[in-house]
């Protein structure tokens, strides 16, 4: 299951990815891409991503062919990162998201420009 959260900013559209990069919900990450604002700067937060397959890493090799900027607080999602070369959010401009990390009860603030995405199951 992923679970995709939107926050768009003046300059930027951030996806923070929650769960496993898989098939089905990669391509609609893909899909959700194509629909958003070209204008905007691409952040994509894989921190509390906990798996991707190879459609999972066709998607992020793709936002990173469009210029996303990538965030990884992990050792998971940095090894993600440098296996596939992807380019991560200078430090300074990343601590904006680590302010938003969920809660002690997994509850993330929320501001009144973002929405949560409907959580998508694998088949």
């Amino acid at each position: 299951m992923l679970r995709v959260e939107t926050q768009e900013s003046v300059d930027a559209l951030t996806f923070i990815l929650e769960g496993r990069l898989t098939s089905e919900a990669a391509e609609h990450l893909r899909k959700l891409a194509a629909q958003c604002k070209t204008e905007l700067r691409l952040v994509v937060d894989l921190t509390e991503v906990m798996f991707l397959d190879s459609v999972g890493e066709e998607v992020l090799s793709l936002f990173k062919r469009l210029g996303a900027q990538f965030v990884s607080e992990t050792a998971y999602s940095r090894d993600v990162c440098q296996r596939l070369q992807l380019p991560l959010l200078r430090q300074d401009e990343s601590h904006k998201h680590a302010l938003r990390r969920p809660d002690n009860h997994g509850h993330r603030p929320r501001s009144d420009n973002e929405h949560v995405q409907a959580d998508t199951q694998d088949p």
